[in-house]
């Protein structure tokens, strides 16, 4: 059958945005409005003919207006079905409206929780009832029923109304999908509030993760792959997701896990630093007294593999890093920073041509922490767990051998187990002067990693130091660097050959910290 001209709208809304204009086109097109306390009073502030709900049940809003829709005046008004029969004369027997248009969004709870000392009282005040549940009757009976949950579907809806006097049900369709997903949406956002206050709050017996669709991409990681990316609107710290793009192509995937890692490895250092990424790997990492410095370091790192990379700034891209980044012969895929200083922002969108493309990503200030939480999509389920962003403890740190580091060896094996943490395991890092020269990552054997970090780092490898992301489980590896003057050595420790690896380090004199932690990652 055919859908019944859209005679009765059921308007109640706590985001007024855009309201009064597709109320006031709804009443031209001859339908008829009906609507709770606050909404109420904005349409007639507007000068919009409206009806009062209370006026048509015959029962007053009560209980600080907890209760106003929870009638069977309007929730029958909303799922009778008009195909049938015993619907419609219950409809009649009992003096029930029908309502073709339903337009509810719900109390702002999220907005609500999301404000600095928050009450449960206030927190749960926000909990709505009857907005969701006229929004699922609306959505369940959308053969009948056109139900709006934003004020970005008011035109659409009107258009379609203003032409037919009814909307189509491809439409209603698609408006029901929203709806449910909105109410899904607003549950999720309900229940994590709870969890997080719970004893279990970290890990939950029922896990609800709520992303919004940010964007489809162009492709996933390999060109026969589709891809989207999603944003947790609950993020608080500065990230790539939420940066704004001030210039370039869009990201692709690649682009957007590489950013992810580099902003990651930055964060985490106090003075301005660096981070250059390949293939969601460091291959470039340095701190130095100024944002500039701390750039040519990281990219003299590994040039060859630097080519094609993306960066992260923990500092403002200056200027004078602007003009060493546009020099000939380096090319960045994309760079994401605190921000860009306006020349910086002109060098690097027009110096040299390539320029033109790069995507720049201000992500603004790495003050907050991250999500304490890492969560990892397998096929059946899913891997919880929390991040590996907590610093390590110092004063728990050994030294084992009998040669002790100096200063400036102590704080290059802080600054090269910073890195390791974000080098696919197994992880070597070697280091020197705030600098990272080399990084083994992802082999099969810690050795053939060692074997890289030191390849990588060439002859520049005198006086370096090494970290390892888990324990030596032989001594061969410290006999490799041993004949490339690599001075000192920290790693969590914790072998049963760990008096060997001790041993083979005071034979050649080179100072070893135990950590007494690892940081694999897989």
């Amino acid at each position: 059958m055919e859908l019944p001209k859209i005679r009765r709208a059921l308007v109640s809304v706590s985001d007024k945005m855009g309201l009064a204009a597709f109320a006031k086109g709804l009443t031209a097109a001859g339908v008829e409005i009906y609507s709770t306390g606050g909404t109420r009073k904005h349409l007639e502030h507007e000068g919009i003919p409206v009806r009062d709900i209370s006026d048509y049940t015959g029962f007053p809003e009560m209980m600080d207006g907890r209760l106003k829709t929870l009638h069977p005046k309007v929730h029958g008004g909303i799922l009778c079905r008009h195909d049938n029969q015993s619907d419609m004369k219950a409809m009649v027997e009992h003096g029930i409206l029908s309502f073709e248009l339903v337009v509810v969004n719900l109390y702002p709870f999220e907005t609500t929780v999301a404000k600095e000392g928050v009450t449960d009282e206030e927190a749960i005040e926000n909990i709505d009832i009857g907005g969701p549940t006229m929004v699922r009757a609306a959505a369940k009976n959308h053969q009948f029923v056109t139900i709006v949950t934003n004020s970005e579907q008011y035109s659409a809806v009107l258009e379609q109304i203003q032409k037919d006097g009814a909307t189509t049900l491809q439409l209603r369709r698609s408006l029901a999908k929203d709806a449910f997903t909105h109410t899904a949406s607003y549950d999720t956002a309900i229940s994590r509030y709870f969890v997080e206050r719970s004893a279990d709050g970290l890990f939950p017996e029922t896990f609800n993760s709520q992303f919004h669709r940010e964007t489809v991409l162009r492709y996933g990681e390999n060109p026969h792959q589709q891809a989207a990316l999603y944003v947790d609107k609950k993020a608080k710290s500065a990230n790539v997701v939420s940066a704004r793009q001030l210039n370039g192509k869009e990201l692709s995937y690649n682009n957007i896990l590489d950013l992810d890692s580099a902003l990651a490895i930055v964060r985490r250092f106090e003075r301005p630093a660096v981070s250059v990424v390949k293939h969601n790997n460091p291959c470039g990492v340095a701190v130095a007294e100024t944002i500039v410095d701390a750039a040519k370091n990281a990219m003299a790192g590994d040039p060859l593999s630097a080519f094609g990379s993306v960066l992260g700034f923990n500092r403002n891209v200056d200027a004078a890093t602007a003009e060493f980044l546009s020099q000939p012969g380096l090319f960045v895929e994309a760079i994401v920073a605190t921000d860009f200083d306006p020349q910086a922002l002109e060098i690097l969108k027009t110096q040299p041509k390539w320029r033109l493309n790069v995507r720049l990503l201000q992500c603004g200030s790495l003050a907050k922490s991250p999500s304490g939480l890492s969560v990892r999509i397998l096929e059946g389920g899913a891997l919880l767990q929390n991040a590996d962003t907590e610093n390590d403890p110092e004063d728990q740190w050994q030294v084992v051998t009998a040669t002790k580091p100096t200063e400036n060896q102590l704080a290059d094996l802080r600054f090269a187990w910073e890195i390791v943490r974000h080098v696919k395991s197994n992880a070597i890092t070697l280091a020197k002067n705030g600098m990272l020269l080399g990084a083994g990552a992802g082999q099969m054997s810690r050795v053939d990693s060692v074997e890289i970090a030191i390849k990588k780092a060439g002859d520049r490898i005198d006086g370096s130091v090494l970290a390892s992301d888990a324990f030596f489980p032989f001594p061969d590896s410290i006999d490799a660097i041993s004949q490339h003057g690599v001075k000192a050595v920290i790693q969590p420790g914790g072998s049963r050959n760990d008096d060997a690896v001790i041993e083979t380090c005071n034979k050649y004199g080179i100072a070893m910290i135990f950590t007494g932690r690892r940081h694999f990652k897989h």
